[in-house]
């Protein structure tokens, strides 16, 4: 079976409806402060993600989310309204995993430096990342939440969530040639139609208020199992990106450099 990442571009429809994620509902407004909306800009168009906040200066969001520029909204609930408890923020630098690698999926890991600190609310604060020493297991009820498609050809405006059980590695490695268990996470029961899909790239997998996943790839039709990026895997990388990149200075969001966003991307089946 082919995958195809989580990738929204707006050539599909976006439509207003209420709906779920897949098998999902929506979400209680800003009950999830870390969610982020990225905005990228690419030569190949616009396209949107997921994110979450990981700390005032810092998203985390998946490497295949990558574009000549990226701009991210914190504190929405209704992505097409502005609502007063949202802040827009310019991307100063988008670091992608230096293992990544977008033939097979893997490392899909990228931080997102913001052009200013947030400004701290109710409605938008940074989500816990893992301990070394906790790992998650099979059965484990996570959370995830995203502004992606609700169906093949639905959209929705605003946040959805959906409960989502950890599956045993077995699950997915029988169905994705290059899953990995020691840096991926398999999710999603097969014989529910609940899962992450189009458009919910790079957001969270949120397991008892800790952030323990990304949205990766999956089936192309929504049916789950789907696969995380595991981030206590990246916990070293990630503390030593965030202590050693330079403060705010110089470099504008329209200086990264041009990269197209992975055409492999859950465009098409």
């Amino acid at each position: 079976m082919q995958p195809l990442l989580l990738l929204l571009t707006f050539i599909l429809l976006r439509g207003d409806e209420a709906g779920k994620i897949i098998g999902g509902r929506e979400a209680r407004p800003h009950s999830h402060p870390y969610m982020a909306f990225l905005l990228i800009r690419s030569p190949e168009g616009l396209g949107a993600c997921g994110g979450f906040l990981v700390r005032e200066d810092f998203v985390m969001t998946a490497a295949h989310c990558w574009g000549s520029s990226i701009n991210v909204t914190l504190g929405a609930h209704n992505i097409q309204r502005q609502e007063s408890t949202q802040q827009h923020i310019t991307v100063l630098r988008a670091i992608r995993h230096p293992d990544y690698n977008p033939e097979i999926f893997q490392n899909d890991i990228m931080l997102l430096q913001l052009s200013r600190r947030i400004q701290r609310s109710r409605v938008v604060k940074p989500v816990a990342l893992p301990q070394a020493s906790k790992r998650l297991q099979p059965g484990d009820l996570c959370t995830v939440a995203g502004w992606g498609l609700v169906s093949r050809n639905r959209g929705t405006n605003v946040l959805q969530e959906v409960q989502l059980r950890v599956q045993r590695d077995q699950k997915c490695s029988n169905r994705f040639e290059f899953y990995r268990s020691q840096t991926q996470i398999c999710v999603g029961n097969p014989r529910e139609r609940k899962s992450a899909f189009i458009g919910d790239s790079g957001g969270p997998l949120v397991c008892n208020n800790v952030a323990q996943g990304i949205v990766s790839y999956g089936d192309s039709n929504g049916t789950p199992p789907a696969v995380f990026t595991r981030i206590q895997s990246f916990m070293p990388w990630i503390k030593r990106t965030m202590r050693r990149v330079a403060p705010w200075h110089q470099e504008p969001a329209d200086s990264l450099p041009e990269a197209a966003i992975s055409s492999r991307g859950f465009l098409q089946p």
